[in-house]
């Protein structure tokens, strides 16, 4: 039998420990956003804590052989995966949806696995079959409404939905490497009038003056961080209203993990005015948080997607994610790619009415990914 128990933040299960569980082949560039070193990144630096509706409560399997990253939540902010409909409903009816649970990497709607299973585990069935049981009796221990599994793979959507859970699909914007040696390789794979407007925007950006330094590694400062951080609480304030991660995030970040952090920075005039963090391993570059300070034609285009491309294509890599929302990345290469989230909750009368509601929203999201395929920017077959 496993004995699973709740570890209330990843200094208490310390690196070695998590990053057996999360990069059990050993990879030299395993996936940025299940590594300890992110997770840390959040918690230490407040980002992701009580004080902020991201209260650690980690699902650990025995010895640390596996684990479920998760936060007790005062609300449903920074998910991506929106469910406060869910919320009202219940309480209309007299019920309280907070505290819940939420499995997930804060703010990060990357997916990957959830479930990190470490090679002393034994069968990774069973021990995934485990901590989802103990999801559902933590939801009772904690007093929660409900626990939501958010951007897990499509193996572990569907065990999950074995288990018992509600399945959600939703999707995201992907641009895939078709072997292209260069981005005019992968502009001459466009059709005539998409391939002209993506040379009419980058050409729009060069005669605004605007350059752009790629920055990988230690050639990344605190200075780089103190500007970026600019951009970001600029655009995210106006976006969202407060931005979620804090100054301390990225230093930490850069201190611990600069090897798989691309900062693209723009600049006009020998001053930086606009950035795109990204974070890439496992042969996939990840679009992340962006930010501008002035105004450019086209300049979010360039700074977080065709940059993007150009430094996919020179390493190699197979992907890149661009994170969500946003169908006019669309027009830019990226093509819809499905999501997956899991929900347990708790009530009867809302997880009836919330299954039913899943049903029907399965079969219309996956006809508009089937619309969106087939307006792509590609030239069509034959």
């Amino acid at each position: 039998m496993h004995s699973v128990k709740i570890v209330p933040g990843v200094a208490q299960i310390g690196a070695e420990a998590w990053n057996r569980c999360a990069n059990p082949q050993g990879l030299a560039d395993p996936h940025p956003f299940t590594r300890h070193e992110f997770f840390a990144a959040l918690e230490d630096s407040g980002s992701a804590s009580a004080e902020t509706g991201w209260q650690p409560c980690h699902l650990v399997l025995g010895d640390d052989e596996a684990i479920l990253p998760t936060y007790l939540k005062s609300h449903s902010q920074g998910e991506y995966v929106f469910d406060h409909s869910w919320a009202q409903a219940l309480e209309q009816a007299g019920g309280d949806y907070y505290p819940k649970l939420q499995a997930c990497v804060p703010f990060t709607p990357a997916p990957g696995r959830r479930f990190l299973i470490g090679p002393g585990a034994g069968s990774g069935a069973s021990a995934r079959a485990a901590l989802l049981e103990a999801g559902v009796a933590a939801v009772k221990r904690m007093h929660a409404s409900s626990l939501h599994i958010t951007f897990l793979t499509e193996e572990e959507w569907r065990a999950a939905g074995d288990a018992g859970y509600l399945l959600r699909t939703d999707q995201q914007f992907h641009w895939h490497n078709q072997g292209y040696r260069d981005f005019a390789d992968f502009l001459s794979a466009l059709s005539s009038n998409k391939r002209k407007m993506l040379r009419k925007e980058r050409e729009a950006v060069r005669a605004a003056g605007v350059e752009f330094d790629l920055l990988t590694g230690r050639d990344i400062t605190e200075p780089h961080w103190d500007r970026f951080f600019e951009f970001y609480m600029d655009t995210g304030g106006r976006k969202w209203g407060h931005p979620y991660l804090n100054r301390a995030f990225f230093s930490r970040l850069g201190a611990t993990m600069a090897d798989q952090i691309l900062l693209v920075m723009a600049k006009r005039g020998g001053r930086y005015i606009a950035g795109a963090l990204n974070l890439f391993g496992e042969g996939i570059l990840y679009g992340r948080n962006w930010g501008t300070v002035e105004f450019v034609p086209f300049l979010h285009f360039e700074t977080c997607y065709y940059q993007a491309i150009e430094f996919a294509i020179a390493r190699g890599f197979s992907k890149v994610e661009a994170g969500a929302q946003g169908a006019h990345k669309l027009l830019r290469g990226y093509m819809p790619e499905p999501t997956y989230s899991a929900h347990y909750i708790l009530h009867p009368g809302l997880r009836r009415a919330v299954d039913d509601f899943l049903i029907r929203e399965r079969v219309a999201v996956a006809e508009h990914r089937r619309d969106l395929s087939e307006h792509g920017p590609f030239k069509k077959n034959g």
